[in-house]
């Protein structure tokens, strides 16, 4: 079986960066302006609730992977409790959907480096990041480890050393100490756009998320799965609380909502505020080093996923391949060819690329957590079945799961009632005919 041929090269201190990291992105550096515009102060409501919710679902996931610690994941657990077609769709639907998210990455490494390197070509950058990155995955899966231990340590204390800043300007201003917390209040009330606008900025909120449940992904090759893989997940919620919900605390405890943002990204601000000149420099950093991180879990996930589809006929035999250290080569150059699509895009339209595509991917971001809910329903039943009680169980069985596909139905509903959104939801129905008709196709 695939658990048994990968190494198992990820140790504890990766896999809990690895789950610290895929909790922090661009999303957080750079959309929480745009979230924050949708619901004011309220805003922190709606990282808490969503944060909730993905808590449960990757609880899910644990106690699966905790049962059964295999490559692939889902994907895994959806053919052998549901279906052959369930786990076509959840394991094509998770690497198309790391496809495109690998390509706009990519994308936004080129547009990165021009910052300091004006005069190079976007494409030459995404070529040089995707050249590194699939080298090092190539090499062992605990370079993949170590890698994204120290790219995810950047992005974790970036958010840190904010938190701290800010809460050094709050307690330290000269005016009263209930004036500083005021900003929360007096713009228009704690709920400026009502509670719908809370509700509203919980569809973005929801996609910053994204990524979390690579924890799973990588049950097959790491080191003591039984008590890794349930640390790393009983965390999720901690560092929610911490980077999300603390971090729109303190910005908008220094600010009024309505002008988080206005004059650059809210983390200058706040560097720029005690004297950081260099603010935007370092913040070009963190998120280059944040796009780089996500490609590289991508390439790692996507290969994984392959390699697990393949175990299980659901993709070509070659991309069962392993090399001498374990990892799935052909996964990885496969996926990571691929993604040369988007050099070539951006040689041949620059700064155009991904906004269609992209509602693509938000609408395969909920069609994999709801498979995940779904999948784990089944598992359960299987346990119960045969009598077997779960060394790691996800709270609330069953209704929690219930909880979380009615969510993700009205995230879908929401979608529908939001401009910039709507494409997304009615992709949808479109993408998963088009996986039905590959399956049936490909049989």
């Amino acid at each position: 079986m695939a658990e048994q041929k990968l190494n198992r090269g990820l140790k504890n201190r990766h896999l809990q960066m690895i789950a610290l990291g895929t909790a922090v992105g661009t999303g957080l550096f750079y959309g929480s302006t745009s979230t924050i515009a949708m619901a004011g102060p309220a805003v922190s409501l709606s990282y808490l609730i969503g944060g909730i919710i993905i808590f449960l679902i990757v609880r899910m996931l644990g106690e699966m992977s905790v049962e059964e610690p295999v490559s692939g994941s889902f994907s895994y657990y959806a053919g052998k409790y549901w279906g052959k077609f369930p786990e076509f769709l959840a394991g094509w639907n998770y690497w198309f959907l790391y496809i495109i998210v690998s390509m706009a990455e990519l994308t936004a490494v080129g547009i990165y480096l021009q910052y300091w390197l004006p005069d190079l070509p976007q494409w030459v950058g995404a070529l040089i990041c995707l050249v590194i990155i699939t080298a090092i995955n190539l090499i062992t899966v605990s370079a993949y480890g170590e890698i994204e231990f120290w790219m995810a340590l950047i992005k974790i204390s970036a958010i840190i050393f904010m938190i701290v800043l800010g809460s050094y300007l709050i307690f330290t201003d000269a005016r009263p100490f209930p004036e500083n917390f005021s900003n929360l209040w007096v713009h228009g009330g704690f709920f400026p756009h009502g509670v719908w606008g809370m509700i509203l900025a919980m569809v973005p909120v929801l996609f910053s998320f994204g990524g979390i449940e690579l924890i799973g992904i990588t049950a097959g090759e790491t080191e003591n799965p039984d008590s890794t893989i349930p640390s790393a997940i009983n965390q999720v919620i901690y560092r929610i609380l911490i980077f999300y919900v603390g971090t729109m605390v303190v910005l908008m405890t220094l600010w009024p909502w309505n002008e988080v943002g206005t004059q650059a990204s809210p983390f200058v601000q706040i560097f720029e505020n005690v004297g950081v000149k260099t603010a935007a420099n370092i913040l070009n950093f963190v998120v280059l080093t944040a796009a780089v991180s996500v490609y590289n879990s991508a390439i790692y996930s996507n290969s994984r996923m392959l390699f697990s589809l393949a175990e299980n006929s659901a993709a070509p035999k070659f991309l069962t391949k392993l090399s001498s250290h374990k990892v799935p080569v052909n996964g990885i150059l496969v996926s990571s060819g691929i993604t040369l699509l988007a050099v070539a895009l951006n040689y041949a339209f620059p700064g155009q690329i991904f906004m269609y595509l992209l509602s693509v991917v938000t609408g395969a971001v909920v069609i994999s957590w709801a498979m995940i809910v779904i999948t784990h329903l089944k598992f359960r039943a299987h346990c119960n079945k045969v009598g077997i009680v779960p060394k790691f169980k996800a709270f609330l069985y069953p209704f929690a799961n219930y909880l979380c596909l009615a969510f993700l139905a009205g995230v879908i509903i929401l979608m529908l009632t939001m401009e910039e959104m709507r494409l997304a939801a009615m992709i949808m129905p479109i993408w998963l005919g088009a996986i039905w008709m590959f399956y049936k196709y490909k049989a």
